[in-house]
C-alpha cells in the first residue's frame, strides 16, 4: 500500500469507508424529495435524508421531528431485544418513518424507503432537530433497519446506485435550465 492510498484513506469519513451509498428519489411522488440509505455488509442500513433534499438544498431549518406517524404508531416506541432483534417493527418501502417540520412551514415526509425491521429510530432528532441538516448522514440519520437475510439483495436492487442517483440529479439540472430559458 502506498502513502498515498493510506491517506487517501484516513482522510475517507467512516460513512465512506463502511457504508454503500444507495437513494431513492421523488420519495412521496414530490420531485427532490430524495432519501438516501447506508448500507453496511452486515445487512444494517441507516435511512438519511439526500443531499438533494429540499431541507439541504434548500437550507431550512428543522424545527420538529415527529415520529408518531400515527393515533396507534410511534415509531420511538419501538423495543428490540436479542440477536434475533426481536420486537422489531417490520416495514416496508412505503412505512412512514417521521414527519418534519422546517421554520418556513414547509413540512416533509420521511419513509423507510426499504423492507425490513425497524432496529432504532433516532430519538435524537427530538430535541435536536437540527441535526437533520447538520449532521444528516450521521448524528442527523432518520433509523437504523435491518433488512432481511432472504431479501437483503433483492431490496438493494430495488435502490439507485450512487452514479445512477448522480444521473438523475443531472437529468434534474438539465430539465430545469431548459425550463428556466424558455
Amino acid at each position: 500500500m502506498t502513502d498515498r492510498h493510506f491517506s487517501e484513506m484516513s482522510h475517507a469519513s467512516v460513512v465512506d469507508r463502511y457504508f454503500t451509498k444507495r437513494y431513492v428519489t421523488d420519495v412521496n411522488q414530490k420531485e427532490g424529495e430524495d432519501q438516501c440509505i447506508l448500507m453496511h455488509s452486515n445487512r444494517i442500513c441507516v435511512i438519511t435524508v439526500a443531499p438533494s433534499h429540499p431541507i439541504l438544498m434548500e437550507g431550512k431549518s428543522v424545527t420538529n421531528v415527529n415520529f408518531k406517524v400515527n393515533a396507534h404508531m410511534d415509531r420511538l416506541d419501538n423495543k428490540v431485544t436479542g440477536k434475533a432483534k426481536k420486537g422489531a417493527q417490520m416495514l416496508d418501502s412505503r412505512s412512514l418513518l417521521c414527519f418534519v417540520t422546517c421554520t418556513d412551514g414547509s413540512t416533509y415526509t420521511l419513509r423507510s424507503c426499504i423492507k425490513g425491521g425497524l432496529i432504532e429510530a433516532n430519538d435524537q432528532l427530538v430535541d435536536h432537530p437540527e441535526l437533520l441538516t447538520q449532521k444528516p448522514s450521521t448524528d442527523g440519520y432518520i433509523a437504523i433497519i435491518l433488512t432481511r437475510l432472504q431479501s437483503h439483495e433483492q431490496e438493494m436492487k430495488k435502490l439507485l446506485t450512487h452514479e445512477q442517483y448522480l444521473t438523475i440529479l443531472k437529468q434534474r439540472e438539465t430539465k430545469q435550465s431548459n425550463g428556466n430559458t424558455s
